[in-house]
């Protein structure tokens, strides 16, 4: 009986796609396809040699066993790069250089002017990591339950971590699901400007009129608000109208409320009054995931070294990952060919940033001003709890971020002894694994640490 290829991997790999989220589907399983039998031992043709070793590492055994539960006589699986069915090219009539087909998506370059919401902003094109997964989760719940669950939705995290792409894709999800519903996208700085307009033109009430009519309101870098007391009452009227009415809302940051200055406390308290979440710096592996998942509507694919050298070398933000990335695409599209590990290398050298200088007093200063103690306490032999922590917190930043060793943080830090040190290191790291405070407090004092001047 001849095996047919196309049915029993599309029930395949329908089992597969209950298992893994939606985003890691698309990066890893699309363009794949069975192309051989021999003797039970089943040949995935896959589009690259990074999606090779992918599957082949993370999703082998998940394979293995959906193709054993309809097929019996299988017995293992091989991965060999083919030519995807799918891949094609275009030329500009005149040129002989290749222009890739959907290297430019047109379409994600505008926002609908009338909710300000991008359509390249959907669940679909999200990457799920251990870096954004809480995020993830949190937006999709509120899909489920809008108003109900998570309001307000208040998701922080540094710059070019995907918190727009997240927040948008709730509002797109919502504006393409649920016809009854009205979503508007809108920035903190523009909610200002609007609002500060409204007021020089005596058009209060048309101001509160228009941003009253929706269902959803989705606010980005509300940290902005910072000084601005007027447009802060303002927010906070708008936010009990969405409250009282059970409409959605739903906020992003670069902190959380707490440590927004100058923030009226009735205002910090309605932020924090729902779901508060975090999005970190992406782990090596969730960064090639990322790049992968934006090089997979193209037929170019840089060689495998080349990924996982952006994605080792660019840590800090998913926007300069991206940004990479595409320079390497667009000088490859010139040149008619991939480059090499060297000109990649010189290529984006400007978008790996230098590491910061920093020293002992440096963190220590940091951290006594974070958790509001005088610095000096921290070098003393002083037992108190108050101090005990922030201590420790210096000691374990010194040594996870810096490689200082054990001795010379020990003795900088009041000569104490190395063990006071490790014993530090290890508790401060056993407790963030737990604590999602503590965890959280550490990645704000690191963003304060490596700040930009």
């Amino acid at each position: 009986m001849t095996l047919d290829y196309k049915k029993l991997w599309d029930d395949t790999l329908a089992g597969i796609e209950v298992e893994v989220s939606k985003a890691n589907f698309g990066t890893w399983f699309r363009n794949t396809r069975i192309v051989k039998q021999d003797n039970g031992l089943i040949v995935i043709g896959v589009p690259n040699a990074f999606v090779k070793d992918w599957l082949a590492n993370k999703y082998h055994k998940l394979i293995l066993r959906g193709l054993r539960e309809l097929e019996t006589s299988v017995r293992g699986v091989e991965y060999n790069i083919t030519k995807s069915e799918d891949a094609k090219s275009t030329k500009i009539e005149g040129s002989t250089k290749p222009v890739f087909a959907n290297q430019l998506n047109l379409e994600g370059l505008y926002t609908n002017r009338e909710d300000n919401l991008n359509p390249k902003y959907v669940f679909d094109t999200f990457v799920v990591g251990p870096f954004n997964e809480l995020a993830y989760a949190a937006c999709q719940a509120v899909t489920k339950k809008i108003g109900q669950a998570y309001n307000p939705l208040y998701i922080y995290g540094g710059t070019g971590l995907g918190k727009t792409h997240l927040i948008q894709s709730v509002g797109n999800f919502i504006k393409n699901n649920y016809s009854n519903k009205k979503v508007y996208y809108v920035t903190s700085e523009q909610f200002g400007i609007d609002y500060v307009t409204s007021v020089q033109n005596n058009r209060a009430n048309q101001f509160k009129e228009k941003y009253r009519k929706y269902d959803v309101l989705v606010m980005d870098d509300v940290q902005f608000f910072s000084n601005k007391d007027k447009t802060q009452e303002e927010l906070f009227h708008l936010f009990n109208h969405y409250h009282e009415n059970n409409k959605q809302i739903i906020f992003s940051s670069d902190k959380p409320p707490k440590y927004i200055q100058n923030l009226e406390d009735r205002l910090r308290s309605r932020f924090e009054g729902g779901m508060i979440v975090d999005v970190v710096k992406p782990d090596y592996e969730s960064r090639l995931a990322i790049l992968q998942s934006k090089l997979k509507d193209s037929p170019f694919c840089p060689e495998k070294e080349v990924v996982e050298y952006v994605a080792s070398t660019i840590q800090d933000s998913i926007r300069e990952l991206e940004g990479a990335l595409n320079s390497i695409v667009c000088q490859s599209q010139l040149k008619n060919r991939n480059l090499n590990l060297n000109e990649v290398k010189n290529l984006i050298k400007n978008n790996v940033k230098p590491k910061k200088t920093v020293s002992i007093k440096d963190v220590a200063g940091i951290v006594s001003n974070f958790y509001n103690i005088s610095e000096k306490y921290l070098y003393e032999k002083t037992r108190k709890k108050e101090v005990v922590k922030p201590r420790q917190v210096v000691m374990y930043i010194l040594r996870e971020d810096f490689n200082t060793s054990y001795p010379y943080i020990g003795q900088k830090l009041g000569n104490r002894d190395h063990t006071t040190v490790i014993h530090a290191y290890e508790k401060i790291k056993h407790d963030i694994k737990d604590n999602n405070l503590l965890s959280q407090e550490i990645e704000q004092i690191r963003t304060l640490l490596y700040k930009e001047e």
